[in-house]
């Protein structure tokens, strides 16, 4: 297993490649480049200079979250084959620099979604919430407002304005697009990418949908163990995989986790690994919470286990934290929740390791 941390770039992040690589047991982080429009290449030159600035502090780049794919791929719009050009030329260009895995996700229109960014918890964290009546009351356009507010002056990832600058449009262009539909669109574009795959050794790990049920009438298609196993179906190779992320499947507590890690990672199709928890009062009304087991609904010794039983060697990273000792930043991804999060796990893997 490799500890890995999230890290927006120097321009975007409160956080820093010096303190990240004093948290004990981290060796690398997952990056991106923010500033290159979706849909577009990856330019080299880019790439490189946040590889060189990655390597310089002493962590590996091997992970990246995420390349986001354009909305006319997601639409089967016939405009779809010139952005899979670009993100086959920007895999190829992400592979010489050493990136091994690509975290993506086929979310339409919104990546995740919450009611609130910051919803102060009893012990005085802050933490981002989903409360099904808020959404239900709210519609997409007042929600990127609230979330424009609530950001702390930092972008979020998957809500980018350009791709949300047209949102009615897109929004009734997914009129005429049912989970079927998405499904066939995903395939196409799993088809054009495996050569590429083949041919640099990266492997596509799509992130389930957060939460993974529809949201304003939106096809969602991973959300389940079934449909996991109907996207790995798709193109049957080592190179299409999972983003296994216990806080997005998790949101509904159907979903066995420790049962998924296990079907999913003895077939070695589990590339990456986001563990976080939460608080599920009720179908669609939960909070995220500390990583610890017992301060939410999910049991972090149990995914553990199931990672440890599999041998898992892939990456793995505290996913969303609390905001905690006053800190501000872009919410879910301040450092010292996550810190404690990745000694957490890290802890429950070593005595699993030492239990043997």
């Amino acid at each position: 297993m490799k500890m890995i941390l999230r890290w927006f770039g120097r321009d975007d992040d409160h956080v820093s490649l010096e303190y990240i690589v004093q948290i004990p047991g981290v060796s690398g982080i997952a990056g991106a480049l923010f500033d290159v429009p979706v849909g577009e290449e990856w330019p080299l030159d880019k790439i490189r200079a946040l590889a060189d600035d990655v390597k310089k502090s002493g962590l590996k780049f091997e992970v990246v979250e995420s390349v986001n794919v354009h909305e006319d791929i997601k639409l089967g719009l016939p405009t779809r084959d010139q952005y899979i050009d670009n993100y086959i030329q920007t895999i190829r260009n992400l592979a010489s620099v050493g990136v091994k895995v690509i975290c993506y996700n086929f979310m339409p229109v919104f990546d995740w979604l919450r009611s609130d960014l910051a919803m102060q918890l009893e012990d005085g964290s802050y933490a981002m919430a989903y409360h099904e009546d808020k959404i239900i009351d709210t519609n997409p356009v007042e929600i990127i407002e609230r979330f424009r507010e609530g950001s702390q002056g930092f972008s979020l990832p998957g809500w980018e304005p350009e791709r949300l600058a047209e949102l009615k449009q897109v929004l009734s262009q997914y009129a005429a697009v049912d989970e079927d539909k998405l499904f066939d669109n995903l395939k196409y574009f799993l088809e054009r990418l495996k050569p590429v795959c083949d041919e640099t050794g990266v492997k596509m790990a799509i992130h389930p949908d957060d939460p993974p049920w529809s949201v304003f009438g939106l096809p969602r298609i991973i959300t389940n163990r079934d449909n996991l196993a109907r996207v790995l179906s798709l193109v049957d190779s080592p190179h299409n995989g999972l983003t296994l992320c216990t806080g997005s499947l998790g949101a509904n507590l159907d979903n066995d986790l420790p049962a998924m890690i296990r079907e999913f990672g003895k077939r070695g199709r589990i590339h990456f690994v986001h563990v976080r928890n939460l608080k599920i009062y009720a179908p669609g009304d939960f909070h995220e919470t500390s990583h610890l087991s017992s301060d939410g609904s999910l049991d972090m010794f149990e995914v553990m286990k199931a990672l440890y039983e599999i041998g898992f060697d892939g990456y793995l990273r505290p996913d969303h934290g609390r905001m905690i000792w006053g800190e501000k930043g872009r919410p879910g991804y301040g450092l010292y929740d996550r810190a404690l999060g990745a000694m957490y796990l890290t802890g429950i893997w070593e005595a699993l390791s030492k239990m043997v």
